[in-house]
């Protein structure tokens, strides 16, 4: 009689048959052994010579020991580790055990570290696994260690499996199919109290085994065995689920990892990253990341999709807050399945900040300054010069704020209409030097109580509707300006500025005028209530900086100097 043993995906699985060995499909690797109920007989095994070899060999596979470095488990469960040691390894060693910390590195595990972790026979066992068992286990005996990463899973609160330590098996339909539940376990077997097997989280009617000659695409589906342990008057589980596939024979893997193998990726500390890795995954592939188990690194699979008939499925590595740990160390990405096994590392790099040289610098700064100076100057110069600049702009874009307004005059002037020694300064400006200058120089149209105003009518009510025919109030101010004639001119252009926001006020003082007390208190309610002044001893020109003033503060009108003298209402 004839015996295979297979492994595939961690898993063993033995198949017996009165006949020799029938051609293995999707097997990593395969025995033939003759056995008998002496000493087994060795007909071929590759890469192993001797009796002995063969049986440490199996031994180990059959789980006495765990060779592969990255374990998931599941929290609540029993579980044990020990190192496949070689033949030639002295075994009267000291023994320890140590667990990693990410504050403190390698810390060994003793009797008091933790009532639920045992050491016994070279061997760590847990009775049971807690989530916080999670991390990266050395042996030492000497100067051999062995290394594992274990990744403690939790428990699905729906299913009697977890998803994260399930083993994919596929037979061809109609070939032979067996799942034993006592083949399949991976410790001491004096252990057991009781098994049970389940299909799809289902009692399986044929006890602990399910055998079929021929398999059919009905018998695919999740095959879990549950172990139960007693220990310390104690029962513990054990489960093992096998994802059973029922492929045709023309079936092939098209499971395949897009990208580049290696990929340097530059980061900050303290800011998160997430590193993507996508594959396409046939039924029977495994997809899992390998790194260090820092805490502040954790894994997101995402929702598979499909593509191309094939399920698409992304696992995303977040790693937070980056720390000088993460640097430069590798995160391995691995899809495998019967015939091929591809993977892609990313490694993270910091980012280099380039310093500024001296002279770049120093340059900048001078630049820097330069500017702000540059900008202070322009500043002050457009507070000095504000009124040649709005002149210019009006010059320039040839404005005109008389047009469509329906008003009738462009100012009306006020002033006091005797003639006496004391205002003769005043009512001189206001009859003959205002017309002369604004009318026939700058083309503005005044109204002038003395020449425009029609005798016989009400004095009264032609000032007011005079006054809002005006778009602006001119007042020529002089010693005894608020007398009783011209207070009414006053009053109704403050009530025009003030209340009906209908007209502005312009204030001109003759050099006779010093004391402004008579004023009524109102004018400072006024936006700009500031007053030209006007010098009888020296008449300035029209390029003067009192006539500017009074064009600022005029309605914009587009201007046609006279032939005999220009006008250039910007900068002198």
């Amino acid at each position: 009689m004839t015996v295979r043993v297979t492994h595939r995906h961690g898993l063993l699985e033995k198949e017996w048959k009165e006949r020799g060995v029938a051609e293995s499909r999707g097997v990593e690797n395969t025995w033939r052994v003759d056995v008998s109920r002496r000493s087994p007989e060795i007909i071929s095994m590759p890469g192993l010579h001797g009796e002995r070899q063969l049986e440490e060999y199996i031994e180990s596979k059959l789980g006495f020991c765990i060779s592969r470095y990255k374990i998931n488990v599941v929290e609540g469960e029993y579980f044990f580790l020990k190192c496949c040691l070689p033949k030639s390894q002295n075994k009267n060693g000291t023994v320890k055990w140590y667990k990693n910390s990410d504050s403190l590195g390698f810390v060994e595990i003793t009797s008091s570290s933790s009532p639920r972790i045992v050491s016994h026979n070279y061997g760590l066992e847990f009775w049971p696994l807690e989530l916080d068992d999670s991390g990266s286990y050395k042996f030492c005996m000497g100067n051999y260690t062995c290394k594992w990463k274990l990744n403690v899973c939790r428990r699905s609160n729906h299913r009697c499996y977890s998803e994260e330590v399930v083993h994919t098996q596929s037979v061809e339909v109609g070939e032979f199919l067996s799942i034993k539940c006592d083949e399949i376990f991976e410790y001491n077997k004096s252990l057991i109290n009781s098994t049970s097997l389940y299909k799809d989280c289902e009692i399986s009617k044929s006890g602990d085994s399910f055998i079929k000659n021929e398999a059919e695409f009905g018998d695919g589906g999740y095959y879990t065995c549950i172990y139960s342990l007693l220990y310390n008057g104690k029962l513990f589980n054990i489960t093992k689920t096998i994802n059973m596939k029922i492929n045709n024979e023309q079936s092939i893997s098209s499971s395949f990892l897009p990208g580049p193998e290696i990929e340097i990726i530059e980061v900050e500390l303290g800011k998160d990253v997430q590193l993507n890795c996508s594959a396409f995954v046939d039924r029977i592939a495994t997809f899992y990341w390998e790194y260090e188990n820092y805490s502040n690194v954790h894994e997101k699979i995402s929702k598979p999709t499909v593509k191309m008939n094939i399920n698409y499925v992304s696992r995303i590595l977040i790693i937070e807050k980056i720390n000088e740990k993460n640097i430069n160390t590798t995160y391995t990405c691995h899809l495998a399945n019967s015939s091929i096994h591809e993977k892609r590392t990313f490694i993270l790099k910091k980012k280099v900040m380039h310093d500024i040289s001296d002279h770049v610098f120093t340059r900048g700064m001078i630049i820097t300054v330069f500017i702000s100076m540059a900008i202070v100057c322009l500043v002050i110069l457009g507070i000095i010069y504000r009124v040649d600049l709005v002149l210019f702009y009006r010059s320039l874009m040839r404005r005109d704020e008389t047009l469509a307004d329906g008003k009738k005059y462009d100012a009306f002037v006020s002033y006091l209409k005797e003639c006496q020694a004391e205002n003769e300064e005043a009512h001189s400006f206001a009859v003959e030097i205002l017309p002369r200058v604004l009318e026939k120089h700058f083309g503005y149209k005044l109204c002038i109580f003395e020449r425009d105003v029609v005798p016989g009518k009400a004095i009264v009510d032609e000032i007011h509707s005079l006054i809002e025919n005006s778009r602006r109030l001119i007042i020529v101010l002089s010693k005894s300006y608020m007398s009783n004639e011209v207070r009414y001119e006053l009053e109704s252009g403050i009530h025009e500025a003030l209340v009906e926001r209908k007209i502005k006020i312009i204030l001109i003082k003759c050099s006779s005028v010093s004391d402004f007390t008579f004023l009524p208190r109102s004018l400072e309610l006024l936006k700009s209530h500031r007053i030209l002044k006007w010098k009888t001893d020296k008449p300035p020109s029209y390029n003067s900086r009192f006539w500017k003033n009074l064009l600022y503060l005029m309605p914009a009108k587009a201007i046609k100097p006279c032939k005999d003298e220009d006008f250039f209402p910007f900068f002198s």
